[in-house]
Parts: structure tokens; C-alpha cells; sequence
């Protein structure tokens, strides 16, 4: 570790790989905080589907960016670097370690890496007539249009992923600049650990498996009624969210509870597949192999670290 910049110790890997416990672990052994780096625990009324830490485990360490905002008001990629840039400066400040750990590949690299990410503001207008070319002509047409505006972008944007398409255009449109002219990356003033847990496949899907059930015993469907009933939409981002999106299904009567279990199950594998494509992306991580989860030899990593 660079001695003069504090510690950010970065805990990553797929769904249900075992982050929670581990970052518990380390945070309790290293006089440590965890900033949630993961996009569904931010908001307030999620706990269940997003396997929010618990009370307790919350009360057993400082936990920062979790219940942050409301399931209709999205928090944008720059807001949430900007409130974890801040959590993990108060931590240092507090002369503990900061862990950063989660699930989304693109939050955790918003901080360790200080991705510049462009301050366009979001135009509903044109969002929803690019949205509606897209209904129209086919999402294969729309990126052509950003092809033709922001080729660099275009050719790291899935074009199946309309809202990624939509933004990258917005952002073109509204500024007179490409996104991809727009972004880089300013790396923050910390010495960085990236820690990565990876699982085979099967023993990853066995652990999804169990888990789901036990966010169904746990009472999803009924967090699921609530929040709808607090009148948000059902088609909003976070109650289009796995677990979310299946149950909404389950409660319209267009699914079973069994059907909705399945397919919850399928769509975390699928959602898993990409996390792991997203993180080995990542330059600099170290994976451990979490098959059969050693918290001491991460441990002993992390202290050699922190020396």
C-alpha cells in the first residue's frame, strides 16, 4: 500500500458468493466500515429481494449507502459516487478502514477507479421519443443512430440494452459531445485492495437456489404488496428488479408461486453470468477461489495490506 493514502479495501463477486459474511468478518477484525457498492440496496423498503444486511448485522458494523433514497427516485451513477467518495472520506477521517463491497461492477469501478461520468441531466422529452423510435424501428435501428453520433460508445453498449442506448444518445444530443469523449477516469487519492470471490457454477446456483426460497419464506411476496401498495409503479426500474418483477407477476395472478420461484432462479443465474463477465473485466483484482470459504487467508492478505 502507497503510504501516505488511507485504505479502501474493495470486496466484489457474484450474487450469493458470500460477500456479507466475509466483509462482516474483516470489518469486525480490521476496526472497519462497509460502503454498500451495489445498486438495489439503496433504496428504502427493498430489504428482502435485495438481501439487504440485516438489523443485526447492521448493528454489528457500520453500514453506509444503504436506504439512501426511494424506489421512484433513482440514484444516478454520479450521485452515487459522490455520496461514497464522502462515506469512505468520514470513515478515513474517523481513522477506520473503509470497505467497499457489492455486487455492481459499475458502482464499484465509479469508486476505484473515479470514472468521470458526464453531467447531462436527464431530458423525459427526449427520452421518451428515443424510447418510442426504438418501439417503432427496432432497438437494432437506435443503435445505429448512436453508431452514427458516438461510434466509441456504440461499440461498448449492448444494443439490446435500450436504456443504456437512450442514455448514450441523450447525452450526445443534449451536450454536443459523445459520451465517450465525455468520460475517462480521475483515480481517487486511496491505497486500493480488490479483493474478488469467485464460485463454481453449481455450487453458485445451488447457493441462488436457497437463497430465493428463503427470501419467499422470509415474506417477498408481502414486501413486493406493500410496496405497491405505497402507490409506487410497478414498472418502475427498482420493482422491475429481480425477485421484484416475478412476484409483481405472482400477485397479477400471471404467475404461480412455484413459476415465479423458477423463474427468479433463472433470471439470477442469467444475472450472474454477466456479474462475473463484468468483474473479470476488472484489472487488478485478486480472486479467491470461495468454494469452501477461508476467512484467514483473506485475512492475512488483508493485514500485509494494511501494514
Amino acid at each position: 500500500m502507497v503510504e501516505q493514502f488511507p485504505p479502501l479495501i474493495a470486496l466484489l463477486g457474484p450474487t450469493a458468493a458470500g460477500k456479507t459474511a466475509l466483509s462482516l468478518t474483516l470489518a469486525e477484525r480490521f476496526d472497519g466500515e462497509i460502503v454498500s457498492a451495489d445498486s438495489r440496496l439503496i433504496y428504502r423498503g427493498m430489504d428482502i429481494g435485495t438481501a439487504k444486511p440485516s438489523a443485526a448485522e447492521q448493528a454489528r458494523i457500520p453500514h453506509h449507502l444503504l436506504d439512501v433514497t426511494t424506489p421512484d427516485r433513482p440514484l444516478s451513477l454520479a450521485e452515487y459516487q459522490e455520496l461514497a467518495y464522502a462515506a469512505i472520506d468520514h470513515i478515513h477521517q474517523r481513522g477506520r478502514v473503509a470497505f467497499l463491497v457489492g455486487g455492481s461492477a459499475l458502482y464499484v469501478r465509479a469508486v476505484t477507479e473515479g470514472l468521470r461520468i458526464p453531467e447531462v441531466p436527464p431530458n423525459p422529452a427526449l427520452r421518451a421519443e428515443l424510447e418510442a423510435f426504438a418501439k417503432a424501428e427496432g432497438h437494432a435501428a437506435l443503435h445505429r443512430r448512436l453508431a452514427e453520433l458516438d461510434p466509441a460508445s456504440a461499440q461498448q453498449i449492448d444494443g439490446r440494452n435500450v436504456r443504456r442506448v437512450v442514455r448514450a444518445l441523450e447525452i450526445v444530443l443534449e451536450s454536443g459531445q459523445p459520451k465517450s469523449v465525455l468520460e475517462g477516469a480521475d483515480p481517487p487519492a486511496y491505497g486500493i485492495l480488490r479483493l474478488g470471490l469467485e464460485v463454481g457454477r453449481e455450487t453458485l446456483h445451488a447457493r441462488i437456489v436457497a437463497r430465493v426460497h428463503q427470501m419467499i419464506q422470509a415474506g417477498l411476496a408481502d414486501e413486493t404488496a406493500r410496496l405497491l401498495a405505497a402507490g409506487y409503479a410497478a414498472n418502475l426500474p427498482a420493482l422491475t428488479s429481480l425477485g421484484y418483477r416475478e412476484m409483481g407477476q405472482h400477485l397479477r395472478g400471471e404467475l404461480s408461486l412455484d413459476e415465479a420461484i423458477e423463474r427468479i432462479c433463472i433470471e439470477t443465474n442469467r444475472f450472474v453470468r454477466h456479474q462475473s463477465t463484468w468483474f473479470r473485466r476488472m484489472e487488478g483484482v485478486e480472486w479467491f477461489d470461495w468454494e469452501t470459504p477461508d476467512e484467514e487467508r483473506v485475512a492475512q492478505r488483508v493485514r500485509a495490506f494494511l501494514v
